[in-house]
């Protein structure tokens, strides 16, 4: 595994994250359990978003708690990073990041896609998290 500086994604890594893959989220209960979830994800810089529907458990856990390490692997090769979010639930961003995870995400299909933001996503109360790693690994 190859640490990198704090927030410092390698190009390995930042080529390894933009193709599409899912992501496992790790948060931290009220009670203090683990809990994890897969998602979809985006990168806008130096920055890993999250998005998701409001009241969701990782979500309820990440805005009581914005300690958070997420995971993207691909077999035996993965990127692992952690840190704390910053929250943005302005439903403006917050849809369009939905929407380029949907589009992202069903490129082989973009009618589909365009389905899902207009009756799934659209109709959500949307929250997205924003990720600044503190730490990123890597054995790629």
């Amino acid at each position: 595994m190859i640490d990198t500086a704090p927030g410092a994604f390698s190009p390995e890594a930042r080529a390894f994250l933009s193709a599409t893959r899912f992501a496992v989220v790790a948060t931290v209960g009220a009670d203090g359990t683990p809990h994890q979830a897969v998602t979809w994800y985006t990168l806008d810089g130096d920055v890993l978003v999250l998005n998701s529907a409001e009241g969701r458990r990782w979500p309820t856990d990440l805005i009581r708690d914005r300690r958070v390490a997420v995971m993207v692997e691909d077999g035996y090769r993965y990127v692992a990073l952690a840190g704390s979010v910053e929250i943005d639930r302005d439903q403006e961003r917050a849809q369009a990041d939905i929407a380029a995870m949907a589009r992202r995400y069903h490129a082989d299909d973009p009618a589909h896609a365009e389905e899902l933001i207009a009756d799934t996503f659209r109709r959500q109360r949307r929250i997205s998290f924003r990720l600044r790693p503190s730490a990123v690994g890597q054995d790629l």
